[in-house]
């Protein structure tokens, strides 16, 4: 017989509040076509794609986060003492160490709050989502923040015409707290790793000395497209079904913000019904990895697009390649 004492947690979990942070810069494709040969038309029809927020010199990683918790935890309506656990999902923090989870606990006044970073490319909100669920069902946290944040203008290489244009800046957050009903949905998520090369670091750090050009992000478009259209799909299906919800009983559409015709292939294949609300913030807002369902979230929220209450499919995936989907109630 176990001598260990069983987890006293919440029976489920929910989000409670939502915040974002975009980069005071706002950048038209305009700017863009400055170092590669293209056109705002091309642009559009591709992606989506309309401006983009870039980071400057004091808007860095934690900065940004920090922003954007605090608003999320203005909106949960609790201290940030309360918070016990901090998770950030990003892969523009360039310091191998410390997290930077932990600077923006300290800076954001937890007390003492578990503190850790994670990559999980463009899929990441979904799995900080995930493990802050675990956190309070398991009883090891009350409340959790999940903060996905990028500087991607860190990481963009200028004269990439396949990528120059995606990347964008910014920090989403969210509050996860203790529910008397359920409000996150069984998580679908995994990996695919045969297929990493699609999308990845230029080179490693250990060889930007010798070829004297800065890392970037760098992608397959045409794999990337087909696998986001035909798998994902698939993904946000049994994302549904493991919640046990249909298309029709949906009332918002958050995908991850990379490519408007991706989400609008999405939207046909999973034959989302007229009234769905579909996210697409990647007009205004680029390609922000791990930040876009937040932003996504918070600005449709700010905007009545969608309202608190509403039952939202959430999916993510991008590098790795990775993906993470499931249904919840917003805040």
């Amino acid at each position: 017989m176990s001598k260990i004492k069983p987890s006293k947690g919440a029976p489920y979990a929910r989000i409670l509040g939502v915040g974002g942070y975009r980069p005071t810069r706002v950048v038209p494709n305009e700017v863009i076509l400055e170092t590669i040969d293209s056109s705002d038309e091309w642009i559009r029809s591709r992606s989506g794609i309309q401006t983009r927020h870039w980071a400057n010199d004091e808007e860095t990683v934690a900065a940004m986060s920090i922003e954007a918790s605090g608003k999320a935890i203005a909106d949960a309506g609790i201290s940030a003492e309360q918070i016990g656990g901090v998770i950030v999902s990003t892969v523009s923090h360039f310091k191998q160490t410390p997290a930077v989870a932990t600077e923006i606990a300290d800076k954001l006044g937890t007390n003492k709050a578990a503190a850790f970073d994670i990559s999980a490319g463009c899929a990441g909100f979904g799995y900080g989502l995930t493990l802050a669920k675990g956190m309070i069902v398991e009883g090891s946290a009350e409340y959790v923040l999940v903060i996905g944040v990028e500087r991607l203008s860190d990481l963009t290489d200028l004269e990439d015409r396949a990528t120059a244009f995606l990347f964008g800046d910014g920090a989403g957050a969210v509050v996860v707290g203790p529910s008397a009903e359920p409000a996150i949905g069984p998580t679908v998520w995994g990996s695919e790793g045969d297929k990493s090369e699609t999308i990845k670091q230029t080179v490693p750090w250990t060889e930007y000395d010798s070829t004297g050009k800065f890392p970037a992000i760098t992608q397959e478009g045409q794999a990337v497209f087909r696998w986001a259209v035909f798998e994902m799909a698939k993904v946000a299906q049994q994302a549904l079904d493991a919640a046990g919800i249909a298309p029709s009983d949906l009332d918002v559409f958050i995908p991850h913000q990379a490519n408007e015709r991706i989400i609008d292939s999405m939207v046909k294949t999973l034959k989302l019904p007229e009234h769905v609300t579909v996210a697409r913030d990647v007009r205004t807002t680029g390609n922000t990895s791990a930040a876009s369902i937040p932003l996504a979230m918070e600005r449709l929220l700010a905007t009545g697009e969608a309202k608190s209450g509403d039952t939202a499919l959430v999916i993510g995936f991008g590098a790795g390649l990775v993906y993470a989907a499931t249904v919840v109630t917003l805040p």
